[in-house]
């Protein structure tokens, strides 16, 4: 193991390796729950703004933009706890979401679940009721 690799491994200091595009993934889990709410991506300066204010800040690939989470919809997620992988490649945020994590005005972004039956998949909902509908909230 290479000096470099241990320090990021096993030492102290917060050095997050962000991939090609100067991202890092994200899994958001819920404080209370533990249920996975969200997987987004990071780039520095959201992963500083997010320490530093303690409110989920992402970067939208799609959108090409950094963006807070909940300044649109008011579901806000407060930062309890965050953690990084072995290679620190990864954040792990543990937050107190506001009302609903997804943009489709779920819980969670994860409200289907993966069913298989002769050999095909199929999608099937689970817990996704929605919180609010992201129509009226979202206007383009």
């Amino acid at each position: 193991m290479s000096a470099h690799s241990h320090e990021i491994e096993e030492g102290l200091a917060f050095l997050p390796r962000f991939d090609a595009s100067g991202l890092v993934t994200c899994v958001a889990t819920d404080i209370a729950t533990g249920d996975v709410l969200m997987v987004a991506h990071m780039n520095e300066e959201a992963l500083r703004k997010t320490i530093a204010t303690g409110d989920a800040w992402y970067f939208s690939r799609s959108r090409n933009a950094l963006w807070r989470k909940g300044e649109t919809s008011g579901q806000i997620q407060r930062v309890v706890e965050m953690r990084t992988d072995c290679d620190q490649d990864a954040v792990w945020i543990r937050v107190e979401q506001v009302g609903a994590a997804c943009h489709t005005g779920r819980r969670s972004c994860f409200y289907r679940k993966v069913e298989g039956a002769d050999g095909e998949a199929k999608l099937v909902f689970a817990d996704a009721e929605r919180l609010f509908d992201p129509d009226s909230v979202y206007k383009k």
